[in-house]
């Protein structure tokens, strides 16, 4: 019996309104990503990628088609029930980390686990602090830490319920080469051993052809799509 694929977007479309007149963000995006796949979504600014991470990660409402996550259509989800369902499934890692500053690396990993009810959740924090190479620096606070330590943590934050997705927006934007470099061997490690699936959103060729799958957007559309890599190399790296 074929997989059911975990990501699958029908037709999807943006439109905002402007005192210009209306403005065409996503045009007719079709995307299907099966369970433990990597994809890259590459394209130029203003071409729609993060508006299409958004969408995934039901941030963004399209202005119609269908957006399947995990066997829902979460476009017809309530808030609340949209929270948690999101909350259960999937992990973000943003380019601008989106630490709280008031609270420690370990406190920031916790939250999600605390929303969940998880009565385990500092003990689980500190595992995916370690899981990061961040034990020793989980009592201090973001402005404590280096943008790559800051980075470390968000991706501890955003695998910390085990999510079956991983959507990553520009997850090394604000990192320099090496540190980046880190980062995202990190992310593709943490992926092979929890069999997370994984959107990558990128500027970066390089980067995005680490994934098993490229896609390219211009204009909001996809203009390119090809298998880029099999997971069992990268496994082997």
């Amino acid at each position: 019996m074929p997989q059911e694929p975990i990501i699958k977007l029908s037709d999807i479309h943006l439109t905002l309104k402007s005192d210009a007149g209306p403005v065409n963000i996503l045009r007719g995006i079709d995307l299907t990503v099966q369970p433990g796949e990597t994809v890259g979504i590459v394209g130029p600014s203003g071409s729609g990628k993060s508006t299409l991470m958004s969408i995934m990660a039901g941030l963004e409402v399209p202005t119609s088609g269908s957006v399947m996550i995990a066997g829902a259509a979460i476009e017809k989800l309530g808030e609340d029930d949209l929270s948690r369902f999101r909350r259960e499934n999937i992990g973000i890692v943003f380019q601008s980390f989106h630490l709280i500053p008031t609270m420690t690396a370990l406190e920031n990993v916790a939250i999600p686990l605390e929303l969940a009810g998880r009565p385990d959740a500092f003990a689980l924090a500190a595992e995916r602090l370690a899981a990061v190479g961040l034990a020793d620096r989980a009592s201090h606070y973001p402005a404590q830490l280096s943008g790559g330590e800051q980075q470390r943590v968000a991706l501890a934050r955003a695998m910390a319920t085990g999510p079956k997705i991983l959507l990553a927006d520009e997850p090394t934007g604000n990192l320099d080469g090496k540190t980046g470099d880190v980062i995202v061997d990190l992310m593709f490690r943490l992926h092979v051993e929890q069999g997370t699936t994984m959107v990558l959103i990128t500027h970066d060729d390089a980067l995005a052809r680490k994934c098993s799958h490229l896609i390219r957007l211009e204009d909001g559309q996809v203009v390119f799509a090809e298998k880029a890599r099999q997971e069992e190399a990268l496994a082997g790296e």
